[in-house]
């Protein structure tokens, strides 16, 4: 009996501690001003070693503190501390503070220098700058403002479309400077250059090295400068004085003459459009 008691005691023992490190872990992520923080899976197992603490959540695994919510098929907390977060499978981050949702197949979150690396077929959603941001990696630095954004960079904003190999997003500047075959649309204008620069808000483009453009604008149609045809019976020309009559098989008086080359088109001369 002494030792069955002593594996109860034991047992009791390992889930107060669970449940301190789970404390703790939540008052670090969360803040120090936050206290409430839940996690949930179908399974979970730990590892109390000091120094190596762990704790797996697998099916449906959850993390749930009063400005975050990360959903995967599991999340691994881990290291000292648990400092460290890396979730696997369908994740979902939802950032209610930073209004960002976010959603790949793996994340790891470094929550001493608050840096979140994501990848596979990730998008970040700034629902308050209303930006979609994709791509294959994306590095959030908070206490930076900036998100990286590598391979098969798309941007979207409105009527601004963004594509290149890599992006650096600050959101509070609400800018983002792309390189690596950038190409940016806006409405039917359409931008390449080796770097490009954007202020979303103002949208306002900025290029760099082999600059390259379209520009559609809209053409309007101008008033014909040819003169209407002459009617039957109007006004005859006369002829200057000393003038020899007209040979055979000129135009009847009042016709206007063969033009030795083609009339211009309208608008054309001094002030029209030039060609190309």
């Amino acid at each position: 009996m002494s030792g069955k008691k002593r594996r109860s005691e034991l047992l009791v023992t390992a889930v107060k501690l669970c449940f301190s490190l789970g404390l703790f872990l939540a008052a670090q992520l969360a803040g120090a001003d936050t206290q409430t923080f839940t996690y949930s899976g179908d399974s979970m197992n730990t590892v109390l070693a000091e120094g190596n603490q762990q704790a797996l959540l697998k099916g449906h695994a959850r993390v749930d503190t009063e400005d975050l919510r990360i959903t995967a098929d599991q999340i691994l907390l881990f290291g000292k501390d648990f400092v460290y977060a890396q979730a696997d499978g369908n994740v979902h981050v939802v950032d209610t503070k930073r209004g960002i949702d976010l959603q790949s197949q793996s994340l790891f979150y470094d929550r001493d220098r608050k840096i979140s690396r994501v990848t596979g077929d990730a998008v970040m959603a700034d629902v308050k700058n209303e930006i979609v941001v994709k791509g294959g990696f994306i590095e959030d630095r908070d206490n930076e403002k900036l998100t990286i954004v590598q391979i098969g960079v798309r941007i979207f904003k409105k009527d601004i479309v963004c594509r290149a190999e890599f992006a650096k997003y600050w959101r509070d500047k609400k800018l983002v400077e792309l390189s690596g075959m950038p190409w940016v649309s806006r409405k039917d204008d359409v931008y390449q250059a080796a770097r490009i620069t954007i202020n979303l808000d103002t949208e306002d483009i900025s290029l760099e090295g082999n600059v390259q453009g379209t520009i559609q604008s809209e053409t309007k149609t101008q008033p014909s400068t040819q003169p209407a045809d002459t009617p039957a019976g109007g006004a005859s020309t006369s002829a200057s004085p000393g003038s020899s009559p007209a040979p055979s098989g000129s135009p009847p008086p009042g016709a206007a003459p063969a033009p030795s080359q083609p009339p211009a088109p309208p608008g054309a001369g001094k002030g029209g459009p030039s060609g190309g």
